[in-house]
């Protein structure tokens, strides 16, 4: 099968190896339709060791089941998955509390290696979820938000627990912030700021819902965003990872607000003290995305129309073309690249 393999960082390749197989009775093989690069995918991309094999990538992806493992009940050959970034087995505790990202299953893990042709699946009946065989080609990108980015914008609401009337400030206007302003929106905010400097994505952003742009960052953007919220947001949803997001967050949240991060930290130590937050009783929140947890409610609204994150992306590549994908997102020349089989 062709696959996308990373060997150092900026050096992305694709070539020819193994088919996966099924190596447990839970297993299934799933032939992949659609994937995507992640703009996490990135953070590897700039700063991994450099490998002397190669590291497969990806953890987004749609597509059929190829086969199916013995113990698996819940899909067969032949049907339309999606599946969450993550493979539990949504039947421990966690799962069943809404925190499959916590699964304490042997198995569990993140997938990556869903850029390429065929994906291995561990726990299957926890992990794929069956789409509608009648899904017509068109709906495709927006369902295969479902696997991460747009679960992970959800998330960053619903563990900042918007609801209608609030205030809420979105940090970052790539995928997951996109869609989290999207989210935001639906979960009933009256106004949402879109902190973000690049014009297609914050129309983007407008379209799904913000009311407001700043573009400025650091201090100026921080004393901007609270001068228009006279004072600051009720919810902050950094969507970034990196530290200045967080800065920025501690400084535009209002007392007794809440900050949710979803943006992968790419740091360690970041204040929490009195003057940061403990002082102000701020809440802080948010963490890797259950996705699969929000899929049964995020679903409808896709297949009836009423939203569209597939919307998220901009170009469409082969296989083939991924390393040429990470390169124009690096650049910022592409805000989300999907890749069709």
């Amino acid at each position: 099968m062709r696959a996308t393999l990373m060997y150092g960082a900026g050096d992305v390749r694709v070539e020819t190896i193994a088919d996966p197989s099924l190596q447990k009775p839970t297993d299934a093989i799933v032939r992949v339709v659609r994937s995507c690069v992640c703009g996490s995918d990135l953070h590897p991309y700039h700063g991994i060791p450099a490998q002397e094999h190669g590291m497969q990538t990806g953890h987004e992806f749609l597509g059929i089941v190829e086969q199916a493992g013995s113990d698996v009940s819940t899909v067969k050959a032949g049907d339309l998955v999606v599946a969450s970034f993550s493979h539990q087995d949504n039947t421990c505790e966690f799962c069943r509390a809404g925190v499959q990202t916590a699964c304490s299953h042997p198995e569990f893990g993140f997938f990556s290696a869903a850029q390429a042709e065929l994906v291995r699946v561990p726990l299957a009946d926890g992990t794929l979820y069956q789409l509608p065989a009648d899904t017509g080609t068109a709906l495709l990108p927006s369902l295969l938000t479902l696997a991460d980015v747009y679960g992970t914008g959800y998330h960053a609401a619903k563990q900042a627990r918007v609801t209608g009337g609030d205030t809420v400030a979105v940090i970052g206007d790539g995928a997951v912030g996109l869609l989290a302003v999207l989210s935001a929106k639906q979960l009933g905010a009256e106004r949402i700021i879109l902190m973000g400097r690049h014009k297609a994505r914050t129309d983007l952003g407008r379209e799904f819902g913000a009311t407001d742009v700043v573009a400025e960052r650091g201090e100026e953007g921080i004393a901007l965003v609270r001068e228009l919220t006279g004072g600051g947001a009720h919810k902050v949803l950094e969507a970034v990872g990196h530290r200045p997001a967080y800065d920025q967050a501690v400084g535009i949240v209002r007392a007794g607000g809440i900050i949710s991060r979803v943006g992968v930290p790419q740091y360690d130590e970041a204040p929490v003290g009195f003057t940061s937050l403990f002082g102000r009783n701020i809440t802080l929140n948010g963490g890797p995305a259950p996705v699969r947890a929000y899929i049964d409610e995020l679903l409808p609204g896709i297949l009836d129309g009423t939203v569209e994150p597939g919307k998220v992306f901009d170009r469409t590549v082969t296989i083939d073309e991924v390393p040429d994908a990470y390169r124009a997102m690096d650049d910022r020349e592409v805000l989300k690249a999907l890749i069709q089989f």
